[in-house]
């Protein structure tokens, strides 16, 4: 038997373990290792946040997980070494065929002085459950959504907040008590679509929520509750940040960022091979030319589980990554929208905008419930 070991169960590692147990279940066996005891669709955040779910509602166990040839074990990778494959786990060691790091990104709030002390984030469960219960006792003000760094996951997500939190302070009386502004270092919501950032900006505008591009904070005074930035200091009542991300410590430490794009884990872009033999990675914590997204994730995840399936089978090599995937845009109103987007098949990366409309709010209930049947099985 081949042995697969995959460090991470988000969008990338359980979309590999499922292509593996699909197509190859009696010629490998699949290792699935992540320190959490669940999985957390991204966007259930947003449901945490604004729609009264709690934690456990949005939250699928990998106890729950059944598919041929795969096992789950809850641990924490505290040692990689690429160059033997060899992983050291708070209760085990591996040393597998194929190693594949989908460890994600984590947050470093702490990058930003002052944010700690006196900012909220929704990027993690736990900072959505806080902000939500700050939420509450909110009664009016200037809210600041700030993109604190860049590259960071799903882009869309400052905004979809913000759309979002005026429909919620609409619902409790309160927008026109509260000035709701994003910042952005960014010289637009989505550079790579311009119809996504036109729709986006004016969905902003029509309801009132200002919005300034191509600036950046670079610290919060929590003292006088004030955010710093090169054009201009801005007060605030309640300052919302998106984090800047980094790859996990036990990456860092392993080598694998050597070489890689501003810290990441460097990655061949057609094959999500890295530079040692029998190691990939897939995700957020990888250089790939795509955004930091679940569906970039599993697009990868399936690049990589054809290079398994055809080295082993003494194939040639399948069709290189093509960077595609389709992501769902909250637009407030029970509105969504998607964009289709695809970075590296052509000269060019392209991604039309959907919507947004009450269809592809459904449509996109239905991507959750079929990826969690063919993840975790039926």
């Amino acid at each position: 038997m081949h042995t697969v070991l995959i460090l991470g169960a988000g969008f990338g590692g359980l979309e590999l373990a499922a292509s593996l147990s699909e197509s190859v279940p009696d010629e490998v066996r699949v290792t699935l290792v992540d320190q959490a005891d669940g999985f957390v669709f991204g966007f259930s955040k947003i449901d945490v946040l604004f729609r009264g779910r709690s934690v456990d509602e949005v939250r699928i166990p990998y106890a729950d997980l059944d598919r041929p040839g795969v096992e789950f074990r809850r641990e924490t990778v505290t040692s990689i070494e690429p160059r033997t494959r060899r992983v050291v786990t708070d209760r085990s060691e591996y040393q597998p065929d194929t190693l594949v790091v989908a460890l994600g990104a984590e947050y470093d709030p702490g990058a930003t002085p002052g944010f700690v002390e006196d900012g909220h984030e929704y990027y993690s469960v736990a900072g959505a459950g806080r902000l939500r219960d700050r939420l509450r006792s909110f009664t009016g003000g200037t809210i600041l959504i700030g993109v604190l760094s860049v590259p960071f996951k799903c882009p869309p997500a400052p905004y979809e907040g913000a759309l979002m939190l005026h429909d919620e302070l609409v619902r409790r009386g309160l927008r026109d008590a509260t000035d709701l502004r994003v910042i952005s270092p960014m010289p637009s919501p989505i550079p790579v679509s311009e119809s996504t950032s036109a729709a986006l900006v004016q969905a902003l505008t029509d309801r009132g929520i200002g919005y300034t591009p191509g600036s950046r904070v670079r610290a919060l005074d929590p003292a006088t509750h004030t955010a710093l930035n090169r054009t201009g200091d801005l007060r605030y009542d309640l300052f919302i940040g998106i984090p800047r991300h980094t790859v996990p410590r036990v990456v860092a430490e392993s080598g694998l960022t050597e070489g890689g794009a501003d810290g990441w884990i460097h990655v061949d872009p057609a094959t999500l091979a890295t530079p040692y033999p029998g190691v990939y990675a897939v995700g957020d914590c990888a250089d790939a030319p795509v955004p930091r997204a679940g569906v970039f994730a599993e697009n990868a995840a399936r690049t990589v589980a054809a290079n398994i399936v055809a080295a082993l089978h003494g194939g040639p090599p399948p069709d290189r990554y093509r960077g595609q995937g389709s992501c769902y845009i909250e637009f407030g109103d029970g509105l969504v929208g998607k964009v289709d987007a695809d970075f590296l098949s052509g000269p060019a990366p392209v991604a039309p905008l959907y919507g947004p409309s009450a269809e592809l709010a459904r449509e996109k209930e239905q991507f959750a419930i079929d990826r969690r049947k063919r993840w975790f099985g039926p």
